[in-house]
């Protein structure tokens, strides 16, 4: 999973408490993480050509699957991910990943070498220049190449989504409270040990009664995001953006909700808070500031 900086963090907190888009933040990390891994790549296979000159075999076999690499090297140069091999092995130990990723890539390999013999009216060469040193890639070497990027791109593209959710959710709960001076007794993060996977919020009032708390960055019109509030009995459902379903939804199930993306959709959090007797306090000044000084606070 891909880890986010406390800068990302911050940045995507500010659009959301701002009604903006925050996914800007999310694409320009993935972009920045593939470009870096394709110039590193390119680097890699230009060395792995030069070295292997005279080897007639499959030079990129030879260096890319190479035994010794670890497992989630092994991976993507196979042009597979890890959860694909969780899937069809039932785990992802160190000899299953071995044993499959040598078979995915000869069977891609296979399919490439056939579609090359059929006489496809296109030829490709791919020229990598490195200091100097040009290696050129026929359209097999290309197309192998072509498939680990757009594999590797789109395990980052999961990963970065998965992470702007699970480090940025809880965090959104805690500025928000921070942001209208709820006392750290009257909210709760739960589930923070190594043995539960699940992180719970709450919203704890003077009688000490808890309010789960949900937050889901989903889409418009993304009903399996709000339905998780049947699944766990949330009292208050934060989302980026909720549709016009949604919103009914939770309100027939009795369930407070937020849409930060509407109008200062961030401020139905005080109402929220009103109506379930949290201690809290207005903020003065201008909520750019104050959002500042709740973020400094847990950064």
């Amino acid at each position: 999973m891909t880890t986010l900086t406390d800068d990302i963090i911050k940045k995507i907190i500010r659009r959301l408490i701002n009604g903006q888009d925050y996914r800007v933040e999310v694409v320009s990390l993935i972009n920045a993480e593939f470009l870096q891994f394709a110039v590193d790549f390119f680097r890699q296979a230009v060395n792995a050509k030069l070295k292997n000159k005279a080897v007639t075999t499959d030079w990129y076999k030879k260096e890319f699957l190479n035994p010794n690499m670890s497992s989630d090297e092994l991976i993507i140069h196979s042009g597979l991910n890890k959860k694909t091999i969780s899937n069809m092995y039932n785990s992802a130990r160190r000899e299953i990943v071995l044993e499959a990723t040598a078979e995915h890539y000869d069977r891609l390999y296979e399919s490439i070498q056939s579609l090359v013999e059929q006489g496809s009216d296109i030829d490709l060469t791919l020229t990598i220049k490195l200091r100097g040193v040009s290696v050129d890639l026929n359209i097999s070497e290309s197309l192998i190449v072509i498939n680990t990027l757009a594999v590797k791109r789109a395990e980052l593209r999961g990963g970065a989504w998965s992470s702007a959710g699970k480090q940025v959710e809880k965090v959104l709960m805690r500025t928000l409270c921070g942001l209208y001076n709820v006392p750290e007794k009257n909210y709760e993060l739960t589930g923070l040990s190594k043995e539960q996977r699940e992180i719970d919020f709450y919203l704890i009032d003077e009688n000490k009664k808890r309010y789960l708390c949900e937050v889901k960055l989903m889409g418009k019109g993304n009903p399996e995001g709000a339905d998780v509030t049947i699944a766990r009995d949330s009292d208050v459902f934060v989302a980026d953006k909720l549709s016009d379903l949604n919103k009914k939804q939770l309100t027939q199930r009795g369930v407070k909700w937020v849409e930060l993306r509407s109008v200062n959709g961030y401020a139905k959090f005080e109402t929220i808070l009103q109506e379930f007797s949290i201690p809290y306090a207005p903020f003065a000044g201008s909520l750019n500031q104050n959002l500042e000084k709740a973020l400094t606070k847990f950064f």
